[in-house]
């Protein structure tokens, strides 16, 4: 991939950040007004958690997770067989050249939490993070 001379870090530009902040505030209003006609996905409340795109902003990932991770395989099915549909209503919000092929996969980040929490949870853990802060002290 050729780099330009706007982004030349390893992490995305701001136009792909700004792209992604608007199609996953859309995504999740459309989500929120149920503007998709179909029942299996209406019935879910789905937050969107981030949404990445492509350098060209021609591919959008939407990160997303059903409300307490209850029946996520079937979100995110109803999602995926539902994509035209949210497409358009995103290219109807927003003005950019092209709308975004759209993707979807499950937000893992709120798993990976969790883990953490249980991890700084362990005594063994806790012990020594506290005998590190003794030793800075020093």
């Amino acid at each position: 991939m050729a780099s330009n001379r706007f982004n030349q870090g390893p992490g995305p530009s701001q136009r792909q950040l700004r792209v992604g902040e608007l199609i996953r505030r859309t995504l999740s209003d459309v989500l929120l007004r149920g503007d998709v006609h179909d029942p299996d996905l209406n019935r879910h409340s789905i937050t969107v958690g981030e949404v990445r795109t492509s350098p060209d902003l021609k591919v959008a990932t939407a990160y997303v997770l059903p409300l307490g991770g209850h029946d996520a395989d079937e979100a995110l099915e109803a999602l995926r067989r539902n994509t035209r549909e949210l497409r358009h209503h995103v290219a109807k919000e927003m003005s950019l050249k092209y709308a975004p092929n759209l993707r979807f996969v499950l937000d893992e980040t709120f798993d990976r939490m969790d883990d953490t929490r249980r991890m700084f949870a362990d005594d063994r853990v806790r012990r020594d993070i506290e005998h590190d802060d003794e030793d800075e002290a020093e």
